[in-house]
């Protein structure tokens, strides 16, 4: 865990956005919390790990996100060298996706 980040203020936003329980909810909250630009660099930096995690290339990024290179860069180093968390989103997002396949 990076300590640089613990503390209180932060716990209670943890705390808050794991109290969402829907799409709706995180769109209200999120849009209340963040700007419209903020909002959009969290998705924009979310979908680059994806698409670094699926092993596209630099230009393919770029092309389909919009993101600097530099942007790329710094993802790039979080997926190797951070905490795991792209990791376990992306695990789970997929075993999401797998569950409501099966029960379909």
């Amino acid at each position: 865990m990076n300590s640089k980040i613990k503390d209180k203020n932060t716990d209670g936003l943890f705390e808050a956005i794991l109290s969402l329980e829907t799409m709706e909810e995180c769109y209200k909250f999120f849009e209340d919390l963040c700007t419209v630009l903020e909002i959009k660099s969290l998705a924009q930096r979310l979908q680059v790990a994806k698409m670094l995690s699926e092993h596209h290339v630099y230009n393919d990024i770029v092309n389909e996100t919009g993101a600097s290179t530099a942007t790329i860069s710094r993802v790039n180093r979080s997926l190797h060298y951070g905490c795991d968390g792209y990791e376990i989103v992306f695990n789970r997002l997929k075993e999401k996706k797998e569950e409501q396949t099966k029960n379909e």
